[in-house]
């Protein structure tokens, strides 16, 4: 079911969105996942509803409160957004039950609560009687059983998927169905062991892979000593299974550096003449030219994780080379995972991307072609 199935009129509606943004000394660094929720909130509104929202924030420990993992300034955040409507932020649930219809309130920080994440059917039932209807529309979570996301819709006799939820699945499925080709994914990431399901996957309906980061640095490692750079030796062999198996597109040359630091110097240097004091920290230029061309070629574009340290100015340039060269592209490009939204933030991309997921564990989990379990116990 969808939003378009129910009647809100006057109705207590939940709706569990993923307002997980980085918040560093109270300030919200990116608003990315905000923004792609309003649309959600406000068609809610617009029919009269009592409306709570529910999310969590980072990892703190069930039980105990810390103001570092508080939703308070995502609260202060939506009273700006929301100026003409009353705005609630209640560390008490049970105080949402007084809103009435065409206001809208913020519930604390999920995982507060004991019970959240083991999907404690105790605590699921106390979040159903909070509302008439259930809305799960936080794709950035449908792939964990939790009692805000999953637990609660064994007890809800209302309930349906949002709108972003809905948009998100749609779009991901079009890489699954009769994509245009040619088809072309992006790859970046520090552990290649946490990768192969989803290597495989993309593998399979893919014409190209290009890998970046440590995943990529364990494919060179294959042929070239590669100094202290990141990568998993006991992977090798199987990553050479894969090179053998697919098209994967490894860098051919790398800017490395002695020092992890945001002061290091980049040196270019092939990846057969990497010295034993040197780490690779970004693909070099031969390396960009080629995937320009791919890029330039493809008519279907995914793209998860950065090839290279590019949180440091000098060693930026190979995510903003695949960045750049996705934004000219005329195809349907899709992007997710939260240090590829950083980067398309970054370098101010964002409305040149047909689809930016919200999701990252889940984005990879719909890629390895899993269920997503939130998603599931709805469809029963």
């Amino acid at each position: 079911m969808t939003i378009q199935d129910l009647n809100f009129d006057k109705k207590r509606v939940l709706i569990r969105l993923d307002l997980n943004v980085p918040i560093e000394k109270n300030k919200i660094v990116s608003h990315a996942r905000i923004k792609s929720s309003i649309p959600t909130i406000k068609k809610i509104l617009k029919r009269n509803a009592k409306v709570i929202l529910m999310s969590h924030l980072g990892r703190p420990k069930e039980g105990i409160y810390e103001s570092k993992y508080s939703l308070f300034p995502v609260f202060e955040y939506l009273k700006k957004i929301f100026l003409k409507t009353n705005v609630y932020f209640f560390s008490k649930y049970e105080d949402s039950k007084n809103i009435k219809s065409g206001e809208l309130c913020l519930l604390e920080n999920v995982r507060f609560n004991i019970g959240e994440t083991t999907n404690n059917l105790e605590l699921s039932l106390k979040y159903s009687n909070l509302c008439d209807i259930f809305i799960m529309d936080a794709f950035g979570s449908a792939h964990r059983k939790h009692a805000s996301t999953y637990g609660i819709s064994k007890f809800c006799k209302k309930k349906c998927i949002g709108p972003l939820v809905l948009k998100e699945i749609n779009s991901l499925n079009k890489i699954f169905k009769n994509p245009v080709r040619p088809m072309v994914s992006i790859l970046g990431g520090s552990k290649i062991s946490t990768k192969f399901k989803i290597l495989n996957t993309l593998g399979k309906i893919s014409d190209y892979i290009i890998v970046g980061g440590g995943i990529a640095n364990t494919f060179i490692a294959i042929n070239n000593k590669i100094g202290k750079s990141l990568h998993e030796k006991e992977y090798i062999s199987k990553a050479y299974d894969l090179l053998k198996k697919y098209k994967i597109i490894i860098p051919v040359d790398s800017r490395v550096s002695t020092s992890f630091h945001q002061d290091s110097i980049a040196i270019l240097k092939d990846v057969n003449k990497i010295s034993k004091n040197e780490e690779i920290m970004d693909i070099g230029l031969k390396t960009e030219k080629v995937i320009q061309k791919i890029i330039k070629k493809s008519n279907t574009i995914i793209w998860n994780g950065p090839v290279g340290v590019f949180e440091f100015n000098q060693f930026a340039n190979g995510t903003k080379c695949i960045a750049e060269s996705i934004s000219k592209n005329k195809g349907f490009s899709i992007a997710g995972g939260g240090d590829t939204i950083s980067a398309i933030e970054k370098f101010n991309i964002e409305d040149k991307i047909s689809y930016i997921s919200t999701g990252g564990g889940s984005f990879l989990h719909f890629l390895e072609n899993k269920k997503l379990p939130a998603i599931e116990i709805l469809k029963k």
